[in-house]
Formats: structure tokens, C-alpha cells, sequence
């Protein structure tokens, strides 16, 4: 089969179109013919090795697996395994991969049953490709971490990507004010999805402008934690799910020991919200933002506009 390889960390550049061994899937998997694969920033990070601490996971010198990461994926079962239950062959699923295994950028992968649902006949595969990762984080953060209420005000840093998009959508369902923090070229489409307010980064610093939020969720995690807690009502809270290593430890540190703010840290789990995500979509309540979709051979391509960072939503390779 072909997939996406590299044998060195470093730009796009470094990624190649190859010929490997299509996988085989075990009694407890199915093999799904990859239709679709969203970029993630996590894909970004193993491609390029930074933070350097990422290689502790990903190998110290050079990536010990070839295979690009990859995990948000849409495609149809191609085989089931013996011990297989909830899946058949020809079955339309996406899912999250990243708790069981990586390797998407390719023509086939290998997934367990829980890492994967039906895929609504009304959703595109591509659509499908960018709901799981940004969509749990979203809901996970805003929900279930950061106890959204109606009538609050809410930022949201890192508005114009995948998670920032439909925390867009989950916040317009509880009635609060939402202000969104991303680059000029974003700031159009975050008010089209619905944002009260935004905030131009390049232009105005959301941690000193004199205003204050009782929720901020965090996307990008790029400022100290003393920013955040003077942009916080006494008893806010600040939510992050990703960003700098540095900036996500000292918020920890600094949830901890504060008792006037609290902040926290995302426990992601994979695929939990599916369920409610599809009934989201299916009542027209949310709707993945595509920004570009490219072919598996243009991966390249498709990371090299990754890593501008002017992306709105999502960045598909379709196979």
C-alpha cells in the first residue's frame, strides 16, 4: 500500500510517498480503507520533533516509527477480525486513533473497535476526519472540565483552528457571550460561526487589555499563567488543551497553589463524545469548518500550509 514515511525530523520536505507492507489486522481489529486524514498539530510536533521533550516519545535522534502520525480518520472497513463485534466489512466508520495507534497518512490502518463509530450517511469523509480530535477536545474542555454556564463570557484563544472552530459551535449552545482570540485572516469566518467578539492577536494582547472572562479556553497555552489569571474573574477558570510544554507545566504548578483562580489541564479521552458530537451535527448544530483538502501524494503540501499557521478549521489529505 502506499503511505506517508520519514526517516529524519524536519520541514515537509522530509516526507515521502512510499510502497510498505499493508497492515494486517488482528482478531480484535478491522483494517479500514482510509478515505480521509486531518492534520493535527500533533502531527506537526512528530514531524518536525519540537519540543525537543516530544522525543522522548518519538525517538531521540530520528523517529523510531517511519510512518507519519496520524490519527482523526474516515474510511470503510475493508476486513474484521474474528473477535470483531460492532463492525462489518463495507461499513462507513472514523474515529480517533491516537490511544491505540497512528500511522493514518496511509491507504490502510489497523484500529480496534473502540476507537471507531458509523459514520452518519449524511456526513462527508471529510467532514468525518475533523470532528473526532478537535471535537472531544472542545467538548472536553468547555463541558466537562470548564462547567460552562449561560450568560458567562467566554474567550477562546486559538479560535481559528479545528478545536476552536467547533468550540465555537459548543459554546453558542449555552447562551454565553464568546470572545475569540486568532490572526487577522481568521477573524471573518469566527464571526460568521457565531463569535460575540474577536480579538485580533497580532494586534491587541487579550491578557492586558483591562478585560476580564469567567472562562477562558485555551488552544495554544502560549502566555504565562500570571497573563491568564489577570484576564480571570475571581473564581474563573482557565482551561487548556495543548500548546507549550513550559507554559502548560507552570500552569499546573500555578492551578494548584492558587485559590482565588483555578486552572486545569485537559485529560483528553479519545472518541468519549462522539455520540453527542454526531447528534450535534445531525441536528445542524455543528458543522466541521474545511479549509483545504489535499491528495495523499500532496501531504507535503498539505503540511507545509499546517505550518503557516492561516488555516481556518481544518487541513484534509483525501485518498
Amino acid at each position: 500500500m502506499k503511505a506517508i514515511v520519514y526517516y529524519a525530523y524536519g520541514s515537509p520536505d522530509v516526507l515521502r510517498l512510499e510502497d510498505i507492507p499493508k497492515p494486517i489486522s488482528s482478531n480484535d481489529e478491522v483494517l479500514v480503507k482510509v478515505h480521509a486524514v486531518s492534520v493535527n498539530s500533533w502531527d506537526w510536533d512528530m514531524l518536525t520533533g519540537r519540543p525537543l521533550e516530544y522525543r522522548l516519545i518519538s525517538g531521540l535522534l530520528k523517529p523510531k516509527s517511519n510512518k507519519l502520525h496520524g490519527c482523526d480518520i474516515a474510511g470503510q472497513i475493508e476486513a474484521a477480525g474474528n473477535n470483531v463485534r460492532h463492525f462489518k466489512i463495507g461499513d462507513e466508520v472514523f474515529g480517533d486513533l491516537s490511544v491505540g495507534g497512528w500511522g493514518a497518512f496511509a491507504e490502510n490502518v489497523c484500529a480496534s473497535e473502540n476507537e471507531l463509530m458509523l459514520k452518519p450517511s449524511t456526513m462527508t469523509f471529510e467532514e468525518a476526519a475533523c470532528l473526532s480530535h478537535g471535537g472531544n477536545l472542545a467538548v472536553q474542555g468547555l463541558i466537562d472540565v470548564g462547567k460552562i454556564k449561560s450568560g458567562k463570557k467566554v474567550l477562546i484563544n486559538g479560535c481559528g483552528g479545528s478545536t476552536g472552530t467547533l468550540a465555537i459551535h459548543i459554546a453558542k449552545l449555552f447562551d454565553v457571550e464568546i470572545i475569540a482570540v486568532d490572526h487577522t485572516v481568521k477573524l471573518d469566518m469566527m464571526r460568521t460561526l457565531g463569535a460575540d467578539h474577536v480579538i485580533d492577536y497580532t494586534k491587541e494582547d487579550f491578557t492586558h487589555n483591562g478585560q476580564k472572562y469567567d472562562l477562558i479556553f485555551d488552544v495554544k497555552t502560549d502566555r504565562s499563567a500570571f497573563d491568564y489569571k489577570r484576564a480571570l474573574y475571581k473564581n474563573g477558570m482557565y482551561v487548556t488543551v495543548g500548546g507549550k510544554t513550559s507554559r502548560i507545566l507552570q500552569v499546573a504548578c500555578f492551578g494548584k497553589l492558587s485559590k482565588k483562580y483555578r486552572m486545569n489541564i485537559v485529560g483528553y479521552k479519545a472518541n468519549k463524545d462522539l455520540n453527542y458530537l454526531v447528534e450535534l451535527y445531525e441536528t445542524g448544530k455543528l458543522k466541521p469548518v474545511i479549509d483545504k483538502c489535499f491528495p495523499l501524494e500532496k501531504t507535503a503540501e498539505a503540511f507545509q500550509y499546517f505550518g503557516e499557521g492561516r488555516f481556518r478549521g481544518k487541513i484534509v489529505v483525501t485518498l
